[in-house]
């Protein structure tokens, strides 16, 4: 068996044109009316013995993702329809009930009042922090004269202790606890309150004293140490109680009041805020399930569309080979069609020019001729 046509078209096809087969059809006479049907026949047959299995693989290929991509967009319209029947959103739960009541908007007094705690919780810390300070400064020792900065970190505790009073405010959650810290705290700074009121009117004649009532109310046994006993009024340190008094009260009072007034702006504003949404975990699970459907999806509708690609690919380079074929197969009988046309001319060529040969013979000549020649004929056949 030959291999087909030695052209660059020809030679692209794959399998190639079977010449041979496509001769042997225009020579058999019998065949001659279906031998376009049988040649593209026999060259799908022949496709199919070189392309049969990649053909079969691309078509379940197809098939697997096309049941796949169907079995996928089920499960995404599932998805969005359970996602449509929850809301993105839900309420939190707030003292174990659900934060679903809508607050009041702000009105001017609890507005003022949110905006002078927030002064006042300011005012005491810094005043704090500036007393406790100027004190230290103020009582001779060398570290704080010479290192100012060391002052004001050393009542760095007193800002930190009321935060730390406010946080463990936040962290009680039953509302009667919380509400019997918030009155101990209230009492305890009322406490420190009337203890510094108490201790500064106990000081009070001496601190309203000029220098000169001071020095006139100096006697000869106030800088005489006898035995070497602190003197009444006096702790170890060489401190007088009523200045320690004074100074702890006022402390005491500052940090649990700020703490106090801290408690007041978070009730304030729970009373004002807005309603508290979290994202509703069933949603939020919906959601990244739909996310990774929507990748599948689009993987299986590539891998389906290659597929049908490779199938159209295929029944193209098919079409492609019998129309290349039957193109052949009219060539071939057209060029035969043509060589026969020929023969028959020359035939009548020949025909005419015997004839005209034999035309300027008379036609008893003829018959002598003829019945000469069929004699000798039988002679010889003797």
């Amino acid at each position: 068996m030959s291999a087909a046509a030695s052209n660059t078209v020809e030679a692209g096809i794959t399998p190639p044109v079977h010449l041979e087969f496509i001769q042997n059809q225009l020579e058999n006479p019998g065949a001659s009316t279906a031998a376009a049907g049988e040649i593209e026949q026999y060259h799908r047959a022949l496709f199919m013995h070189h392309h049969a299995v990649e053909w079969e693989q691309t078509r379940q290929k197809a098939r697997t993702h096309a049941e796949r991509l169907a079995f996928l967009e089920g499960r995404l319209k599932e998805n969005e329809l359970s996602l449509s029947k929850r809301p993105g959103l839900v309420p939190v739960l707030v003292d174990g009930r659900e934060d679903t009541a809508p607050s009041p908007p702000w009105n001017t007094w609890e507005a003022l009042m949110f905006v002078l705690c927030c002064l006042a919780i300011v005012c005491l810390i810094a005043f704090g922090v500036c007393n406790i300070s100027f004190n230290l400064l103020e009582s001779g020792f060398v570290t704080f004269r010479e290192n100012p900065l060391r002052a004001y970190l050393w009542t760095a505790l007193l800002p930190v202790g009321a935060l730390a009073i406010k946080v463990g405010w936040d962290c009680v959650q039953d509302k009667r606890t919380r509400d019997r810290y918030l009155w101990s705290c209230l009492a305890a700074g009322i406490f420190g309150v009337l203890v510094w009121v108490a201790a500064y009117a106990t000081v009070y004649p001496t601190l309203s004293k000029g220098i000169n009532d001071q020095i006139a109310s100096l006697t000869v046994f106030d800088g005489a140490s006898g035995s070497g006993a602190a003197p009444r009024g006096v702790n170890f340190a060489g401190a007088k109680w009523i200045d320690v008094i004074t100074v702890a009260g006022q402390a005491v009072a500052e940090m649990f009041l700020s703490a106090v007034l801290g408690m007041y702006l978070t009730i304030l504003y729970g009373r004002h805020r807005p309603v508290r949404l979290a994202l509703d975990p069933a949603a939020a699970q919906l959601n990244q399930e739909r996310g990774k459907l929507e990748e599948s999806i689009a993987r299986e509708r590539h891998g389906l569309g290659e597929a049908d690609g490779n199938i159209v690919r295929l029944e193209n380079q098919l079409a492609a080979l019998l129309a290349y074929g039957k193109s052949m197969f009219h060539r071939e009988a057209a060029r035969r069609q043509d060589q026969t046309q020929k023969r028959q001319i020359i035939l009548e060529q020949l025909s005419d020019h015997v004839r005209h040969h034999l035309d300027p013979v008379p036609p008893e000549n003829r018959l002598d001729g003829t019945a000469a020649a069929a004699s000798s004929y039988r002679g010889n056949g003797a």
